[in-house]
């Protein structure tokens, strides 16, 4: 998939993108996930899996998303994995709820995950929420 170039892993590179904050734009993130993934020379399983997580992810920040606001996303591949970093503004001072399948799948399929919710500069404008989770290489590719 890396048209004959050698790829240096071993220096991370992170690719971002930033979204509405609206489901009908989860198809880029997904698309953004496989291609950084197959280029980092991921296996079809694992860039498989790692699009459901950040499926899941987004889904769940879109559903609590601000209206008119942005889905930002990041991914930074190096020699070990890749740290997929996942924010918007939330309408809710609540967690994300951590209960739900989507968690479940996120937690099962990662090596880690951690939310950070933090405080509105005013109420109205919402609250900062960032998802971030970490994949770690299974297989060499």
């Amino acid at each position: 998939m890396n048209d004959g170039v050698a790829q240096d892993h071993s220096i991370p590179t992170t690719v971002g993108l930033q979204v509405p904050a609206a489901p009908q734009q989860l198809t880029l993130l997904r698309a953004l996930a496989e291609t950084v993934t197959l280029l980092a020379d991921f296996d079809i399983g694992e860039v498989n899996d790692i699009r459901l997580v950040l499926d899941e992810v987004a889904m769940l920040l879109v559903r609590d998303a601000v209206p008119g606001t942005a889905l930002d996303c990041d991914l930074t591949c190096d020699s070990d994995g890749v740290t997929v970093r996942v924010s918007a503004v939330a309408s809710s001072a609540t967690a994300l709820d951590d209960h739900s399948l989507s968690w479940h799948i996120v937690r099962s399929l990662t090596d880690s995950v951690r939310t950070v919710k933090g405080l509105a500069a005013l109420p109205a404008a919402g609250y900062p929420t960032v998802v971030e989770f970490r994949w770690v290489r299974k297989s060499r590719g």
